[in-house]
């Protein structure tokens, strides 16, 4: 077993155990369902569901399915918590559209831009060893359940208040980050769709006021679902706002804006126009009047 092995097997409970403490917390005071509260029990199946498609990927030394199974478990956990719990309101129903249209929205994206390059270059040197790729894998899990904990929260919440402000300021911001994430996504991909962008990188459109437009928008709208959220939390509940500040950690610390700037040095890095462009554009929060 090598170093990174050995550091993946010791990481990979600390991944589940995080995710654990989650489910406890955000299951208190909330829906039960034969015993166990039901936020816990949409934990667990997000990891669960990672798990059973984790197997036969690396048995395929395949990453194609790794987004895709993660919209995948946003829209089959989050329509079994309308269906499941007892009580649906406005709201609930409400958070469950809106993060069912954006998980089938960017698993679609992703999917079909895998399926065109082939593969993912992130996963070269993961998917041969074991642990390194069962971590990714549960990393994933983890990602949605924290992503979609104040949602999931509210959703099995007791407390059901009517829409309010909340509602509209929250959805409002959910709007504006969805149209930035699909509009940076969807120029990105004319870009190099275009044979004669082959090797450049894109500086144009939203491109051109942040290097990573998309993952702004990604920021945005889970800010809006957890301000939607918010009416319905009481108790430890509370913690479950700590989603977007999840996303925005993951985004910028871990695995987004880290390895692709990094991929980006490796191509561009000493080019003129690549060096102008770095120093010129925020990495994040656009620059419009730029």
């Amino acid at each position: 077993m090598t170093p990174a092995d050995r550091q993946a097997l010791f990481f990979f409970p600390l991944i589940v155990l995080v995710g654990c403490g989650l489910a406890w917390l955000g299951g208190q005071g909330g829906v039960v369902l034969f015993g166990w509260p039901l936020f816990a029990l949409a934990v667990g199946m997000a990891y669960l569901i990672q798990w059973v498609v984790f197997l036969p990927s690396f048995l395929a030394q395949t990453e194609k399915f790794f987004d895709l199974t993660g919209s995948f478990t946003y829209i089959f956990i989050t329509a079994s918590l309308v269906l499941l719990a007892p009580m649906r309101d406005a709201r609930a129903l409400l958070l469950a559209g809106l993060i069912i249209v954006w998980a089938v929205r960017l698993g679609s994206f992703l999917f079909l831009r895998i399926q065109r390059s082939g593969k993912d270059e992130r996963f070269d040197d993961l998917k041969p060893s074991f642990w390194r790729f069962l971590n990714v894998w549960t990393l994933q899990g983890l990602w949605v359940s924290f992503t979609a904990a104040a949602a999931w929260a509210a959703m099995t919440s007791l407390r059901r208040p009517a829409l309010d402000g909340f509602a509209w300021v929250g959805c409002l911001l959910w709007l504006v980050g969805f149209l930035i994430e699909l509009v940076a996504d969807e120029q990105k991909r004319r870009f190099q769709a275009n044979p004669a962008n082959r090797g450049k990188f894109i500086r144009s459109g939203l491109w051109r006021y942040s290097r990573h437009p998309n993952y702004f928008g990604e920021i945005l709208l889970w800010f809006g679902v957890a301000i939607i959220a918010l009416p319905t939390l009481a108790g430890w509940r509370w913690l479950t706002l700590l989603s977007p500040l999840f996303v925005i950690v993951l985004l910028t610390r871990i695995s987004g804006i880290p390895l692709l700037e990094q991929r980006a040095d490796k191509k561009w890095g000493g080019q003129p126009d690549y060096e102008a462009y770095k120093q010129n554009t925020p990495v994040l929060i656009p620059r419009w009047w730029w």
